[in-house]
């Protein structure tokens, strides 16, 4: 498919206030919706190339793409992207690459490369609580760009030619075994906040974390630090005892024995999860997630005052009666005659899960409650979405959350949140609308068959055979219309209108296995996308048929 210059295409158009994506979600929120229309999926605007090491992480993986990426950062005619080069030399060694934004301009109806600003920030160790390769992402604020870097710091970037204004350091040293955790975000006020923990330099994981922090930078680049075990007084301490799960050698299905008890293990000290950004409400409030180092399973959401004082701590443990002879079916996932409702592995009531493959991340909804995608096992690792009050009180849950970060479309007085939704054991994969209590609207089945990928001519070749695709996005985006927004394992960018119905869908590229690869759209309306490491501007207009006089 010919590139078509977005001059060609376009005509001027006046950006409402807050039309801009600038950082995960969005906005603060995490809403991932825009007040503007998105243009048709009629044209390629610009396809622009930022991981080169694409196919040697697939042939690492036996062809998937674990991989985190940015969502693509739009303000304007402007727009930010994570880059990577250096070396790629093994998934186990995934430090020997370089991370830098890239800032990228509409100019002649190209997307110019404008200016590169390198990072020093490496993500943590491999071969360890990540098995993914970890994101590194960007955020837009105070006419500035920020981007996490070494020891825990952000670099603040000139937006105007890349050069770094100042390096920015909560701590009293640059230790690089210290890193930052998850993504930063700015609140309304252009306030930043992140999570960062460290790790011991010779054995970072088999030993516990050296501490643990939320970060505040304020516009005027101070900062502070507060310990994450502040925020959490209900954590188990660093050497409690915690619920592990049966072994594998253990006789199966789970649990083992009807009254089967699962063996413990240290806890380790609470952190925020790896991927996970903080959400901020319009009260200043901040949402983080994280979990005892040693075990994922003891897992919180964390409400945290303006001032860096603790609000509340919901714990994520036991909260969950939908194992054993619900979601979990007796005689092959689960043991014929154990309690019903408990999770095999352990023989208890459910937990959601702070994983650290996930890059779910607290979304708060018109009413003040908050979102957030946990993992769970034992519904074919489909994890579940759990709506907390804006008190910390769990008010309901959706048996799919896994590794999702779902929008908001405000509409009529009320809400609705998009999300995707994977069938993995049956290989059916939907996009999904639920109503404020997490009950069903409308799903959208992906039904495609047809393995496509686009050559050097640029020419799309298919091959028919496929079982099906995950949605692969993990934060749709949603416009005005409420039109929502995702890429597809199979290539695709679709346009999904209200009540689960088609509108239109372009091809990109092929992607299988992709972790993470959100989407963003412009205050002129264009869509930002991207698969297999390439960032890919969507948009159009359609012509306009002059009425016949009669």
């Amino acid at each position: 498919m010919k590139i078509i210059p977005s001059i060609v295409l376009l005509s001027l158009i006046v950006s409402p206030a807050g039309a801009q994506w600038s950082q995960i979600g969005a906005n603060p929120k995490h809403t991932g919706s825009v007040p503007v229309s998105a243009q048709p999926l009629l044209h390629l605007l610009s396809d622009i190339t930022y991981d080169p090491f694409v196919p040697q992480e697939q042939a690492a993986t036996g062809g998937g793409l674990i991989v985190h990426y940015q969502v693509p950062l739009v303000d304007g005619d402007d727009v930010y992207m994570e880059f990577k080069s250096g070396q790629y030399t093994a998934p186990e060694h995934w430090e020997t690459q370089i991370w830098s934004i890239h800032g990228l301009r509409w100019q002649n109806g190209t997307l110019a490369d404008r200016w590169t600003a390198l990072s020093d920030w490496k993500p943590v160790p491999a071969n360890g609580a990540a098995r993914w390769e970890p994101v590194f992402h960007a955020v837009l604020a105070n006419g500035s760009v920020y981007m996490p870097a070494s020891g825990g710091t952000l670099l603040q970037v000139d937006r105007n030619d890349g050069h770094v204004i100042k390096r920015i350091n909560p701590f009293a040293t640059v230790d690089p075994n210290v890193y930052v955790a998850g993504v930063p975000v700015a609140d309304a006020a252009g306030n930043i906040y992140y999570g960062a923990f460290g790790l011991d330099g010779a054995d970072p994981w088999s030993k516990d974390i050296t501490g643990a922090w939320l970060v505040r930078v304020k516009p005027d680049g101070s900062a502070t630090a507060v310990t994450f075990a502040s925020l959490v007084p209900n954590a188990p301490k660093p050497t409690d005892q915690c619920t592990t799960s049966f072994a594998r050698t253990d006789p199966h299905p789970f649990p083992p024995t009807v009254n089967a008890v699962a063996p413990t293990a240290t806890c380790g000290a609470i952190r925020p999860g790896i991927n996970a950004a903080p959400a901020v409400a319009a009260d200043g409030t901040i949402y983080v997630a994280g979990h005892s180092n040693f075990n994922p399973g003891y897992g919180f959401v964390v409400a945290v005052n303006p001032d860096l004082t603790p609000k509340w701590s919901t714990s994520m443990r036991n909260i969950f009666h939908d194992g054993c002879g619900v979601l979990a079916p007796y005689g092959s996932a689960c043991r014929t005659g154990a309690t019903l409702g408990v999770d095999p592995s352990n023989n208890q009531p459910g937990s959601g899960v702070v994983h650290d493959d996930s890059t779910a991340s607290p979304v708060v909804l018109p009413d003040g409650s908050v979102l957030y995608g946990s993992y769970t096992s034992y519904n074919g690792a489909r994890g579940h979405l759990i709506r907390f009050s804006a008190t910390g009180v769990i008010l309901a849950n959706y048996d799919f959350g896994w590794d999702t970060t779902p929008a908001v479309w405000e509409h009529n007085g009320t809400y609705s949140i998009l999300l995707k939704e994977n069938f993995y054991n049956q290989e059916v994969y939907y996009i999904t609308q639920l109503d404020p209590n997490l009950k069903k609207e409308w799903q959208f089945k992906s039904t495609n068959t047809q393995a496509c990928g686009r050559g050097p001519d640029g020419n799309v070749t298919c091959v028919d055979g496929q079982n099906g695709f995950e949605w692969c996005v993990n934060a749709p985006a949603v416009d005005i219309r409420g039109t929502v927004y995702a890429n597809s394992e199979d290539g695709n960018l679709y346009a999904i209108a209200q009540g689960g119905v088609l509108e239109d869908k372009i091809f990109l590229q092929l992607a299988l296995g992709a972790a993470y690869t959100p989407i963003s759209i412009g205050p002129d309306g264009r869509l930002y996308a991207q698969n297999a490491g390439h960032l890919f501007a969507v948009g159009g207009s359609r012509p306009r048929h002059r009425a016949v006089r009669r």
